[in-house]
């Protein structure tokens, strides 16, 4: 998912953090997804929106709304402040993710294993191969049985540069969910980790 929506309308993922204070913390700073709920220590941006809905339509349960609300929230600020370490390597988060996608199965994939792997439509897939095989971070090999068929895998340049990005993004990583202890961020986790299951046994893998 490449773009996400704010609660009732807009783009919450096209705000700048460093212009607008409530588009969340600087990347040093305070976790962006620490805000509290609505009945918790301190506002955040959904519980506002929540407030004014219920306003405007006083009968509606918005009990949804806070919480898909809020992880559309946690994952815009994400988007734009998460991938530090990949923007200064020159990588976007779906051009890692197929280069990681690569290193951690440890073998040749098809452009179809990849889209598969990164939840990504083969269109997409493909342009974003061609930047990196460009870039000389992955390398073509053909079938030797079916002309059509090609396989990827990296190139020692692209492992090494998955390897020294991965341990610099999980220390961001562990710095944005500092503000969690351990068993709030195992809970955390697990509730997602259901949520996520029901939703692609429901809906399908999604596509960016």
């Amino acid at each position: 998912m490449e773009e996400t929506h704010a609660p009732g309308g807009g783009h919450a993922a096209g705000r700048d953090p460093a212009r607008d204070p409530a588009a969340g913390a600087d990347p040093a700073g305070e976790p962006p997804c620490e805000a509290e709920s609505a009945g918790g220590r301190r506002g955040d941006t959904v519980a506002a929106v929540v407030r004014q809905w219920r306003i405007v339509h006083p009968g509606l349960d918005t009990g949804p709304m806070e919480v898909i609300g809020r992880i559309n929230r946690c994952a815009a600020l994400l988007q734009q402040a998460e991938d530090a370490p990949l923007r200064r390597a020159g990588l976007s988060r779906p051009e890692f993710d197929l280069l990681g996608a690569l290193r951690r199965t440890g073998h040749e994939l098809t452009p179809g294993e990849l889209a598969r792997e990164t939840f990504s439509s083969g269109a997409a897939v493909t342009k974003r191969l061609k930047q990196l095989t460009e870039r000389g971070l992955v390398e073509r090999r053909g079938d030797a049985r079916d002309r059509r068929v090609v396989h990827l895998r990296l190139t020692d340049a692209g492992r090494d540069l998955v390897d020294g990005i991965l341990p610099v993004q999980l220390a961001y990583e562990t710095a944005v969910l500092s503000g969690l202890d351990g068993p709030e961020q195992s809970e955390l986790a697990a509730l997602l980790a259901e949520l996520l299951s029901r939703l692609e046994g429901r809906l399908g893998v999604p596509r960016a």
